[in-house]
């Protein structure tokens, strides 16, 4: 459904403070994150997420900015010990990053083993709560049943993260609203959802917004935001 300016203007007064600013890209040069750094200053983007290589360097170029540093954890595929997770995000947060999106083990949830689950989720919060650092928990809804998304949602609640969010980016599918939606109604409303992975437009991130999503990871931010200038200027 096509909105008027006056609707677009009330529903994304703050849009650009919904997205994650996001290049995971294994080839991503630190010119191109630079770049990132720059678009997420001047857009005012909540944060950029970057691979843990690049936190410093997003660390030191968003200085004295209001943007957050975001990185990954156990990307993409969840599957590394959960010492390994607890010091990847010890070492992300002590380089600057302010929050971490880890994936959870996706194999151990499938098989069932939900106690493996909820404790490597736990480790990692436990990790990065006592800085302050926000925890994002990625379930990779495209390999998992409803009932699977609504068991990991329930664990990553239990273990104290912050969000919870749809897709690494790098699987077989990316947010779907239904999915936001049944997040949602899993976690209730003080915890975030974050919606990624082919979200390219602002109809798109509108769509996952009225499904509960609170943040929006996207490299798609700069272009979603100019949609929501031109919106209202005409």
């Amino acid at each position: 459904m096509t909105q008027n300016p006056q609707q677009t203007e009330k529903f994304f007064p703050d849009i650009a403070r919904m997205i994650d600013h996001t290049l995971l890209k294994p080839e991503a040069t630190p010119t191109q994150v630079t770049k990132l750094c720059q678009e997420a200053r001047q857009y005012q983007f909540a944060a950029v997420c970057v691979n843990p290589t690049h936190v410093r360097l997003c660390a030191d170029l968003l200085h004295g900015s209001s943007v957050k540093v975001c990185t990954v954890i156990g990307f993409p595929l969840g599957a590394t010990l959960t010492k390994v997770k607890v010091f990847e995000a010890r070492a992300a947060i002590e380089g600057g990053a302010a929050e971490v999106d880890m994936v959870i083990n996706i194999g151990a949830l499938k098989a069932g083993d939900v106690d493996l689950v909820e404790n490597d989720i736990r480790a990692v919060v436990q990790a990065s709560h006592p800085t302050n650092a926000l925890v994002k928990v990625i379930i990779e809804t495209a390999l998992l049943t409803n009932e699977e998304k609504i068991t990991a949602c329930s664990l990553a609640k239990q273990a104290g993260a912050d969000y919870v969010k749809t897709s690494t980016g790098f699987s077989t599918g990316g947010a779907m609203v239904e999915d936001v939606a049944l997040m949602r109604g899993v976690v209730g409303p003080e915890m975030g959802i974050k919606a990624a992975g082919g979200v390219r437009s602002l109809a798109e991130a509108e769509k996952m917004i009225k499904a509960g999503a609170t943040r929006i990871g996207t490299s798609a931010g700069v272009k979603i935001v100019e949609e929501t200038k031109c919106n209202i200027d005409h």
